[in-house]
């Protein structure tokens, strides 16, 4: 299937990947995405080793060392300040074969654009409607504009139109039960070792730092709270400051040290599992199709997956755009639907959901040796395309 032309709606790093995975394979693609100006959501995310592969593919390993952090350790603290366990990352990086890199988030949506094509981005497009041909698929713009092609893919994010389309129903997204907030500031070794991540957890409560480029740290808070609690930015500190009561000096120095204004707070959603990505030639990718909480670090690194395996599919199947998408679905869709489950399942432990078996969490840290943590990253990493 040579000389397709693909059309992506969704400039995020789902569509980013995917559009210059397809390019690479010699096919014409064009993005679009409904916003004005484009500001990634969230002020870092961790890359794993699945994700990193796939960016090395593409050609882009060097880049990538060069905006990701060099985490080298791991450290749990209790919210007091007392070290539970201190471990190396090497044996996971050496079991995997690929060190993580944890990114600031507007470093890798700028590495992405310079790839692609900043200039070939279409902006302020809002696709808000779709039709299927026999042999092609249009994109209907809110302006009146329409864009045809061979095959779709949705990118466009955990709150997606083409999600609707896809599956033939609206969903509803789900409160995981706790707010985040992340942002960065600048690395120091009061707050934290330049190449350790750092969390401290107790209270069903964990705030975080890990090292990202340009000697800085991306930092996160959560805390469980109900649905629809509100409040604004200039807010953050005090709010962190009264959730945070009595925490360790480092964590006091953070809250102290982040900039309000530039902290983001956001409430942490999934999706329920979906059924199906794909659509005729229509294809869900990233949030749009596994929309996940973080706290397996997997949701970039499953749209980094995505785009890898549709690639894959486009470029060695020759029966039609329809079987390679199916093809793709079936592949992605038990592994990445087991990530959000797992990271649902992770997040319920962490934030106290049954406070016993939290507790019971921070008892075992204080046994962990490092092993029980790597083997359970080094298994998911492991499980996707990229083993």
């Amino acid at each position: 299937m040579n000389n397709l032309k693909i059309v992506i709606i969704g400039a995020g790093m789902g569509g980013l990947c995917t559009g210059i995975a397809l390019r690479q394979a010699g096919y014409q693609v064009e993005i679009f995405d409904r916003v004005k100006e484009l500001r990634p959501a969230g002020a870092g995310i961790s890359l794993w080793s699945n994700g990193v592969k796939v960016l090395n593919r593409l050609g882009l390993s060097k880049k990538i060392a060069c905006i990701g952090g060099q985490m080298e350790r791991m450290q749990y603290y209790n919210h007091k300040g007392e070290c539970l366990t201190d471990f190396s990352l090497s044996p996971l990086i050496e079991k995997v074969g690929q060190r993580p890199y944890p990114v600031a988030r507007t470093d890798l949506q700028q590495m992405l654009l310079e790839v692609f094509g900043a200039d070939q981005v279409h902006l302020n497009s809002k696709c808000v409607a779709v039709e299927q041909e026999h042999d092609r698929v249009t994109a209907i713009f809110e302006d009146g504009r329409r864009v045809a092609g061979d095959l779709l893919i949705g990118a466009d994010g955990t709150h997606s139109k083409l999600r609707e389309y896809v599956l033939g129903c609206p969903t509803e997204r789900r409160y995981v039960g706790y707010v985040n907030w992340n942002g960065l500031v600048p690395a120091s070794e009061d707050l934290a070792a330049k190449d350790s991540w750092a969390i401290y957890v107790g209270e069903h409560k964990r705030a975080s730092m890990m090292p990202v480029g340009n000697d800085r740290f991306y930092f996160f808070f959560d805390v469980p709270l109900p649905k629809g609690t509100v409040s604004q930015p200039k807010q953050h500190r005090e709010e962190l400051m009264s959730f945070f009561k009595g925490w360790a000096t480092p964590v006091q120095a953070l809250i102290q040290r982040l900039d309000p204004l530039q902290t983001n707070r956001v409430e942490i959603h999934d999706v329920e599992p979906l059924n199906q990505f794909v659509r005729g030639r229509v294809a869900l990718l990233g949030d749009a199709a596994h929309s996940t909480a973080p706290d397996l670090g997997q949701g970039g690194c499953q749209a980094i997956e995505d785009a890898e395996v549709i690639t894959r599919y486009l470029q060695t199947t020759t029966l039609s755009v329809e079987d390679a998408l199916k093809r793709y679905e079936a592949e992605r869709k038990n592994r990445a639907n087991d990530i959000v489950l797992k990271a649902r399942k992770r997040s319920d432990m962490t934030h106290g959901k049954n406070p016993e078996k939290t507790q019971q969490w921070y008892e075992e840290l204080k046994q962990e040796n490092g092993s029980n943590i790597i083997n359970a990253i080094a298994n998911t990493i492991l499980a996707g395309p990229m083993h």
